[in-house]
């Protein structure tokens, strides 16, 4: 009964994706030097939304999903469309952001909430 029980845990947590609710504080490597990022993320059913931030201001997320392990999500610059894949494992997200023909890579820590 306990294996029953946490077999079926399992797939309830898998079917609704990894914890990425919360605030992430990444950097990525730009002609111009390093980018700090941060994203604010609200995770529902499988639907990702949210913002991304940098000393440039912030931007919305837009077709964002959590499945497994796996995100996407994209952000829309006045100049360009972003579109972001990565993986989430614990309180790091491996992300691969795609800028026209350039793919730029970006890992990403969760930020604690405040005590």
């Amino acid at each position: 009964m306990k294996r029953l029980f946490l077999g079926l845990a399992l797939v309830a947590i898998t079917a609704f994706g990894a914890d990425v609710a919360g605030t992430w504080k990444g950097a990525l490597e730009t002609q111009n030097g390093t980018l700090e990022i941060e994203y604010q993320f609200k995770a529902e059913d499988g639907k990702l939304t949210g913002t991304a931030s940098s000393h440039m201001g912030s931007i919305a997320i837009t077709d964002g999903k959590v499945d497994g392990d796996n995100i996407t999500f994209t952000i829309a610059t006045g100049e360009y469309t972003v579109v972001h894949k990565g993986t989430v494992s614990g309180d790091e997200m491996k992300l691969t952001a795609d800028v026209g023909s350039r793919t730029l890579e970006i890992t990403a820590k969760r930020v604690p909430p405040p005590a």
